[in-house]
């Protein structure tokens, strides 16, 4: 059975010298230029609007952030390259989008009938560009510094990290073009309903989660060489085709006319349309997690140093619920500040888990040894806030009772936007 992991050691600050890392330059400053293009030209006609819509999508892509970087807990991708992938969803991969979309659409009209096109033509076209150029930025990453992307895992991040950015830029765009379509002005009402249909209905099953699909195939692709290349190649192009497939069906007009414009018949269409591939993107993410954490766990498990991680910290530290409890229930029983010390001791502990996979768990090296250090350090400092081990607490009602909470808020919210949305 293979390992979910290849460990490598990273050399990000050579990247300079790969002449990849240049060609992958040039691309983000020629689409910079292009997304400043349009942005100058959305700032002249529509200031108010333009702003607006740059900060409400900006700020939507914040919480996605914060769950990948949740998800990417264990071993950690470079912040350069972490960016580099969101860049290149926003500049590059919009850039090559918006022309080749409408040409391939333009094509599909010729082909085939105008009808067809107005049809089916941002089911046909869009996908097909996007996702190509989504995915070739998780290839960028690859060619660039291969050895970061030591499991499936890893390209899903970077695909997600594509798709956000791809998902924010877009959204802009979109929100301006529902602007001048309205024809009222620089007014603020199309950008907020761009940003509910986009965004909060839209949001959770759209670029993100197809270029994650994709990024996972790339992922399988890069890792798994026990496997052969034809297989190899196979899963990668499959996984395309699941993005491909996904933001297809999305975009398609299937169901909107048999399930009706009410908030009920929205509801189903998100649902027959998102469901599928988010519970499969899930599936994904539950699987690399999970074989990920667990070989990092087994490597820490090696170490039989209570002062470095317990028995405990090692149920803990693999999964997000319970690294989640464990800030929690620091925070009820010492405060804040053990809440963050908790945070920093497992950031650590990670670390050195990484470390030690990189080195050998019985081969100690300058890397691991800086590394349990750090974990020493900071168990000295959780144990001065009076709370020496970072475990689970017993599950408090206040926090069952914040969970049921949140959750009949978001669903209140979601029902009051479908309706105002779909009319009923």
């Amino acid at each position: 059975m293979s390992e979910p992991v290849r460990p490598g050691t990273p050399r990000v600050a050579s990247l300079a010298r790969r002449p990849a890392f240049w060609v992958v330059i040039a691309l983000l400053a020629a689409g910079a230029v292009r997304i400043a293009q349009i942005t100058a030209l959305f700032m002249e006609s529509f200031p108010i609007a333009t702003i607006t819509a740059i900060l409400l999508f900006g700020l939507l892509a914040v919480p996605f952030w914060v769950f990948l970087d949740e998800l990417d807990f264990l071993e950690r991708e470079p912040p350069s390259l972490r960016i580099l992938a969101l860049a290149w969803g926003g500049l590059v991969a919009t850039s090559v989008s918006i022309p080749g979309s409408t040409a391939l659409d333009n094509l599909i009209a010729k082909l085939s009938s105008p009808d067809l096109a107005a049809e089916w033509g941002a089911a046909l076209a869009g996908p097909t560009v996007e996702e190509i150029a989504k995915t070739l930025g998780v290839v960028a990453i690859v060619l660039i510094a291969r050895a970061q992307v030591n499991s499936v895992l890893d390209g899903i991040v970077y695909g997600a990290l594509v798709g956000l950015g791809f998902q924010i830029v877009e959204d802009v765009v979109f929100a301006i073009g529902a602007v001048q379509q309205a024809g009222a002005g620089d007014r603020v009402q199309p950008v907020i309903t761009t940003f509910l249909v986009r965004g909060i209905l839209a949001g959770v099953w759209s670029h993100t989660l197809f270029g994650a699909l994709a990024g996972a195939g790339i992922g399988y692709l890069v890792v798994h060489r026990d496997r052969t290349r034809a297989r190899r190649i196979t899963v990668a192009a499959l996984a395309l085709l699941a993005a491909w497939a996904s933001h297809s069906l999305w975009n398609s007009p299937l169901f909107r006319e048999s399930l009706g414009d009410s908030a009920v018949g929205l509801l189903a269409v998100l649902l027959v349309k998102g469901l599928p591939p988010l519970l499969l993107v899930l599936y994904l993410v539950r699987r690399a997690h999970d074989r990920e954490a667990a070989y990092y766990v087994a490597m820490l498990a090696t170490v039989r140093d209570p002062d470095l991680i317990t028995e405990g910290e090692l149920r803990v530290l693999g999964w997000h619920s319970r690294r989640g409890a464990a800030r929690r229930h620091a925070a009820a029983s010492a405060g804040h500040r053990a809440r963050a010390a908790v945070r920093r001791l497992q950031r650590a502990q990670a670390g050195l888990a990484v470390e030690l996979s990189r080195a050998g768990a019985d081969v100690p090296h300058d890397a691991a040894e800086a590394r349990a250090a750090e974990v020493r350090r900071h168990r000295v400092a959780l144990a001065a806030l009076g709370h020496p081990e970072a475990v689970e607490g017993a599950r408090s009602w206040r926090h069952t009772a914040s969970t049921i909470a949140t959750a009949v808020v978001a669903i209140a919210v979601l029902w009051v936007t479908l309706s105002a949305l779909g009319g009923g």
